[in-house]
């Protein structure tokens, strides 16, 4: 549940980037939304490309554009940075086989939250620049600039989590549950490890991993490409879920390995080896094995190896320091949380040459950056706001830049420090825009994207000093841009706040319809509520919420305690206390909204998607008649049943503390919804697994309880696609409009 909420925050529809559109005058004609032309190509967003990234020597930018004509088909793209020269590197239509890939790619896909995308999904440059490693159907191609493609492989399974070295001499890849390497030079591939079968695996990261702790891989090349660290995992301790996957046609039975909590996780084990696998060496991971390996990374010289230990309760994060001749380890430093609280883990942390390292903590209450050096720390930014991502460092300069919210929590900077002046922050980017960064190793250049309420996301190529210096991507709104005829009737997004219970200030978004004097609008109480998840942004929210309000609802969103950036003690509310906290702070979203003149507070409904879904059952149990309907789709409704690393984080072990588990679970109170409620679910979850909803479904019936329901076959935790998603948003306003009374597209 990690990156969207119960890792998925509920689906709206497009919402992502877009690819370069020309300055042309603006469209003149103002069309209608309607929910096919929302979920169609090309999206009203733009393009949606993914994957930005710089070349090693910086000429080009290179990222993943998708199709005008099929919006979740992506090829290769690269524009030169000096001429802005725009060109298709690879086509996946041409190179493509369209063979069926693994099933064990499908979930790594699913996991990442691209399970819908064909064609190239992912790439790697090569570190001279030359060429990128392009998976494709399962198997593997060199692309280089001229446009050539060679194939590197060709096989019936899928070749997973494929890499070039550091140094460019190999790509390497996992087969059938080893670690391959392929020598570019020959061609020949040396298997690094043979001994993965069952349920061993080597160089893969297991389900938790993926699903929750942002980690993909489970092999890391070392600098001078001499040696592998590779994770080698166990499952046979894990207990089996049969997940059945009902198909429109034909119903299949997984047996998985899913970690439910209070029960055994994966056996994981860290060995450093040479490329073809001789030399192997086992790391010392400490005498506990009750453990989560949750970050592996070199120092740049490659003589250590820097591997975070993280306790099973998540109260404690060990930095070790590890011989790769030897595998000795030792603790460098820890991290240690504080009572009822829990570590989070974060990317944002970086080795330096002079051996100091980069390092991101709350142990002031609020996510900042640490250098450490010679077994001190220094405190490079400070105060009652949170760093998010570490952008690139100058080591030259000993200049920083980073992405916060120091100007306040509805929006996202870029920002620099630098070493010899902690605290000394500086600004880069334009008020006003959410916006993300990625860069080259020092952030001389630096690839920034940024939105706004009115503007789809653009992208921008500047300098160290956040200048620009080419759009990648303008993204205006103007001219043939696919939202151009809507833009006259796009309403605008308000914010605002108010308190909670105990006084802490929680923001709300709002987008209403064009005021009628004296009439009153329902509302769309769109929600998600869990932690490791902010809702409310100066960010381009997507033409779903337009539509929505085109119908005449009123938007409304508000981030409950426990919600994500607003630092620790604000998360920690959630502390084996979920269903509680988060419940009274929507609620009293609920009490302002009927405070206002212009809503009906007989028309407010509420809807949410995996912990948003958790959240529509229990707003409805703690408060029947406040909402005039719920819609709870892919909810969580035991958290049982749901994986260690997640749940137990917020909620304890519940071999420890089943009370706490009693009274967030969803099902032991489901006779007291009294209102109408929308279940929904993919019936081939693998992450809210359709358990959750058949035991709540049991549950409701036992208590003669009514409810509408709607599940879809073959469709996991994202139930999404072009006619899917108009049949989903289809069934969800017809449910609503029969519980409220029609609304009326075109209210605006």
């Amino acid at each position: 549940m990690q990156r969207w909420g119960v890792r998925i925050l509920a689906w709206l529809g497009p919402m992502a980037l877009a690819v370069a559109m020309p300055p042309v005058a603006d469209a003149q004609q103002t069309a209608a939304l309607t929910l096919e032309r929302v979920f169609a190509s090309p999206d009203l967003a733009g393009s949606t490309p993914r994957a930005l990234k710089l070349s090693p020597d910086g000429r080009f930018v290179t990222l993943l554009r998708n199709r005008a004509d099929e919006r979740e088909r992506f090829d290769l793209w690269a524009m030169d940075t000096a001429s802005g020269e725009w060109r298709m590197l690879v086509d996946s239509k041409k190179i493509g086989s369209g063979a069926e890939i693994s099933e064990a790619e499908k979930m790594q896909r699913e996991r990442a939250r691209i399970g819908d995308q064909r064609g190239i999904v992912a790439y790697d440059w090569a570190p001279d620049g030359r060429s990128i490693l392009v998976p494709i159907d399962g198997d593997l191609y060199l692309a280089t600039l001229d446009g050539d493609v060679r194939r590197l492989t060709a096989t019936a399974g899928s070749e997973l989590n494929p890499a070039i070295s550091p140094r460019g001499g190999y790509a390497s890849f996992v087969r059938d549950q080893n670690l391959v390497v392929l020598d570019l030079a020959s061609g020949k591939e040396m298997p690094a490890t043979t001994e993965g079968a069952g349920t061993v695996h080597f160089g893969e990261a297991e389900f938790v991993a993926q699903e929750e702790m942002d980690r993909t891989t489970g092999y890391w090349w070392s600098p001078d490409d001499r040696r592998i660290a590779v994770q080698r995992f166990d499952e046979a301790p894990v207990g089996i879920v049969s997940r059945v996957a009902i198909g429109a046609e034909g119903t299949r039975t997984f047996d998985q390995r899913y970690p439910k909590a209070g029960t055994a996780n994966v056996l994981v084990d860290l060995y450093v080896m040479n490329p073809d696998g001789s030399g192997r060496v086992k790391v010392d991971l400490g005498d506990q094995t009750d453990i989560y390996l949750a970050r592996v990374d070199w120092t740049p010289d490659g003589g250590t190896l820097l591997v975070q230990r993280q306790n099973r309760a998540q109260t404690v994060l060990d930095m070790l320091a590890v011989d790769p001749e030897t595998g000795k380890s030792r603790v460098l430093f820890g991290e240690k949380a504080g009572a009822r609280s829990w570590i989070n883990l974060s990317d944002a942390y970086r080795a330096l040459q002079d051996g100091s390292l980069i390092w991101w903590s709350q142990r002031d209450g609020f996510g900042h950056l640490y250098r450490f050096r010679d077994g001190e720390w220094t405190q490079l930014t400070k105060g009652d706001w949170e760093v998010f991502d570490l952008v690139g460092v100058d080591e030259a300069r000993g200049h920083i830049t980073f992405l916060g919210n120091r100007d306040g929590v509805l929006e996202r900077h870029l920002y620099t420090v630098d070493l010899a002046r902690p605290g000394a922050v500086t600004r880069l980017t334009q008020g006003g825009y959410w916006h993300g960064a990625s860069a080259n190793g020092s952030a001389s250049r630096i690839i920034v994207t940024r939105s706004s309420p009115d503007q789809p996301p653009q992208v921008m190529l500047t300098d160290g000093a956040g200048k620009r210096l080419a759009w990648v991507n303008e993204n205006r709104v103007a001219g043939d841009h696919p939202y151009a005829p809507y833009r006259a009737s796009h309403r605008e997004k308000t914010f605002g706040t108010i308190r909670a219970a105990d006084g802490i200030m929680l923001h709300w978004e709002m987008i209403r319809p064009v005021a009628e004097p004296g009439k009153k609008y329902p509302v769309f109480f769109h929600h998600y509520g869990g932690p490791h998840s902010q809702q409310v942004s100066r960010a381009w929210g997507g033409a779903l919420q337009q539509y929505l309000v085109d119908r005449g609802y009123i938007w409304f969103v508000i981030d409950n305690r426990g919600a994500a950036n607003r630092g620790k003690a604000f998360e920690d509310h959630l502390y084996q206390a979920m269903g509680g906290v988060e419940v009274a702070d929507q609620l009293a979203g609920a009490a302002y909204l009927k405070s206002l003149d212009f809503v009906d507070p007989a028309r407010v409904t509420t809807y949410g998607w995996s912990y948003g879904g958790y959240m529509t059952l229990k707003l409805l149990q703690a408060a029947p008649g406040v909402f005039a309907a719920g819609v709870a789709g892919a909810p969580v409704s035991k958290w049982e049943l749901y994986d260690t690393h997640y749940t137990e984080r917020y909620m304890g072990d519940p071999r420890v503390v089943q009370a706490a588990y009693d009274r967030a679970n969803a099902v032991a109170d489901a006779a007291k919804i009294a209102d109408p409620l929308l279940l929904i679910h993919g019936m081939a979850d693998d992450n809210v697994v359709l358990e959750h909803s058949t035991v709540m479904m049991s549950r409701l019936q036992s208590a003669a309880v009514p409810f509408d329901v709607m599940l879809y076959p073959g469709q996991t935790h994202r139930v999404a696609g072009p006619k899917i998603s108009v049949h989903l948003w289809t069934t969800i306003l017809d449910f609503l409009d029969r519980r409220i009374g029609a609304t009326e597209p075109g209210a605006k």
